[in-house]
């Protein structure tokens, strides 16, 4: 994991593109398990009518779209944790920022939906301990 830190405006910067990194994750994500939902119900429908015919072209076609859709996840979340960015629930869009304020170490908070960063937690909180960003964290500037 990175020890970058972000200052607000930094972190605000980038939500641009960190939203477009997490929708492409979130899509594949859903490519996945519908992938994986298909093959269950086919794998059922096989063994309780004791053998089928199987579109063996098809199946193939999808398990390699869910190859690449699991590729193209993994590729986002990289990028995103290679920026110094915490992915905390890809399911909600949940990213943290750390920022130093007054010599510790504390995470600005962003759900995807949310037009800017208005929140922070400490490290050890989490999301429930969510507070509005106050001026020590929005007056800090790069160094």
């Amino acid at each position: 994991m990175s020890e970058r830190t972000f200052t607000l405006e930094e972190a605000q910067s980038l939500l641009p593109v960190l939203e477009s990194l997490l929708r492409t994750a979130i899509s594949s994500k859903k490519t996945m398990e519908e992938v994986e939902a298909e093959m269950h119900a086919l794998n059922k429908r096989i063994f309780l009518n004791g053998g089928m015919r199987v579109d063996v072209v098809a199946v193939a076609s999808r398990k390699a779209e869910r190859a690449r859709a699991e590729q193209h996840a993994k590729d986002a979340l990289a990028e995103i944790d290679s920026m110094g960015v915490q992915v905390k629930d890809l399911e909600i869009g949940l990213l943290d920022f750390p920022c130093e304020v007054d010599g510790s170490i504390v995470l600005l908070c962003w759900k995807m939906g949310e037009p800017t960063i208005t929140h922070w937690h400490g490290m050890a909180e989490g999301f429930a301990g969510r507070k509005l960003i106050d001026e020590r964290i929005a007056r800090k500037k790069a160094n």
